[in-house]
C-alpha cells in the first residue's frame, strides 16, 4: 500500500472518530430521558381528561424534521390542552429510537388519552394531514368533543 493511501485512510479514521465524539457531546436537554420524558402538557379546556398525544421523533439536522417543526409548535399552541405535542431528538439521545421503536425519522407516533399508539407514520406529515387523520381516529380537536371521545379508542 502506498504513502497516500495510507495517509487517506488515517485521515478517514480521525474524521469519523471526531464526528463520534461530536455527537457524544450534545447531551438530550435536561431532564429529557426515556426514564425521565417531559410532563405532560397541563390540560386547560377538560381538567378530568387527559389529552391526546401527538410524539414526533426525529432530529433537529434532519431536513424532512425542520420541515415538522414549524407544524409542530403550530399545534402545540392551536390545540393547547387537547393535544399534547412532545419531539424527541433520536440523534441526540438514541434511547428514544430504541424506546420507540423507530426505523426512520421522522417518524409521528399518535396516542390516545389512556397512551396507547393508535397510528404511526413514517417521513414528513402535514399539518393538514395529522388533523385528518385524528379525525379518522374519531378525535375531535375543535374543543367542542364529548368526554368519551378520546377514550374510546
Amino acid at each position: 500500500m502506498n504513502l497516500t493511501v495510507r495517509i487517506g485512510i488515517v485521515v478517514v479514521l480521525l474524521a469519523v472518530v471526531g464526528i463520534v465524539l461530536a455527537l457524544k457531546e450534545n447531551p438530550a436537554p435536561s431532564g429529557e430521558s426515556p426514564q425521565n420524558p417531559p410532563a405532560p402538557t397541563p390540560v386547560t379546556t377538560q381538567p378530568r381528561q387527559a389529552p391526546v398525544r401527538l410524539i414526533d421523533l426525529g432530529a433537529d439536522r434532519c431536513i424532512p424534521c425542520k420541515m415538522m417543526a414549524p407544524i409542530l409548535e403550530q399545534l402545540r399552541h392551536e390545540y393547547a390542552g387537547r393535544l399534547q405535542v412532545d419531539f424527541y431528538d433520536v440523534w441526540k439521545n438514541p434511547a428514544y429510537a430504541t424506546q420507540y421503536g423507530v426505523r426512520t425519522i421522522p417518524t409521528q407516533i399518535f396516542c390516545n388519552a389512556e397512551g396507547k399508539e393508535l397510528w404511526r407514520h413514517e417521513g414528513f406529515l402535514s399539518k393538514e394531514d395529522i388533523l385528518n387523520k385524528w379525525k379518522e381516529l374519531g378525535v375531535d380537536l375543535s374543543g367542542e368533543e364529548s368526554e368519551n371521545q378520546t377514550h374510546k379508542q
